[in-house]
């Protein structure tokens, strides 16, 4: 039987096993972040509302539906639509063609599987996207399931996502782990009762990710993986 990785039950003070590994993939599997920024950019620009890329940065990991409102508070919801809905056709036509894997995402992936654990992709892109990034990682055979924004009603940080991908393979929270890049990904997960390991390769710091409540930072996925057996994920 494969050895496991355990997390404190908040409750009783026990420990369960962690039984399923959800990943966020943009920023924390393949290196997508600044494609997306650059979308964003020419999104918010065409419908007269141009942005600084720096305070699209600090929005990204939301989907369109929570990124939008946060930077144009007071436009119609029409607009924010259209908005969000271009960034989705400009991501896909100009840049996806552009992103590539991060070193070592699909060994991180691959080694858990090994243990025995579920792979589950969860995150905020649609679902072409998350279909087009497990054929690139080579995954495909190892995921359990995915969860992408046209699962659920709303994206990160609401906990729908992880709430979801839950539920596929039932599995409870606290028997669960995540491993995102963003302060978005800890705050749902949190909300879902999930805790996060989180990784600096998206455009956040360690102190940001640890503040929102990572239990856990590393570098990127090779990172986390060259200290897998110290780590939250020990195997």
């Amino acid at each position: 039987m494969p050895a496991h990785s355990f997390r404190r039950d908040e409750e009783g003070g026990t420990y369960m096993k962690i039984e399923a590994v959800l990943f966020d993939i943009d920023g924390t599997l393949v290196d997508s972040n600044e494609q997306h920024v650059a979308a964003w950019l020419m999104a918010f620009s065409e419908e007269g509302h141009a942005q600084a890329p720096e305070a699209i940065r600090r929005q990204i990991g939301k989907g369109g539906d929570q990124l939008v409102p946060a930077l144009l508070h007071d436009v119609d919801a029409a607009i924010q639509e259209r908005i969000s809905d271009a960034q989705g056709s400009h991501f896909k036509r100009l840049y996806l063609k552009q992103v590539s894997a991060f070193p070592r995402a699909s060994d991180l992936t691959a080694a858990v599987y090994r243990s025995g654990r579920k792979v589950v992709l969860a995150s905020s892109a649609g679902r072409e996207e998350v279909d087009h990034y497990s054929r690139m990682l080579g995954i495909a055979d190892l995921i359990e399931a995915t969860t992408s924004i046209d699962d659920v009603e709303r994206s990160k940080p609401a906990p729908d996502i992880f709430g979801a991908a839950l539920g596929k393979i039932g599995v409870a929270p606290e028997q669960a782990i995540v491993v995102g890049d963003t302060p978005y990904d800890v705050e749902a997960a949190l909300k879902a009762g999930v805790q996060t390991i989180g990784v600096t390769s998206g455009p956040f710091s360690a102190a940001q990710l640890m503040e929102a409540g990572a239990v856990a930072v590393y570098a990127d996925v090779a990172d986390l993986l060259g200290k897998l057996a110290q780590s939250p994920l020990a195997v």
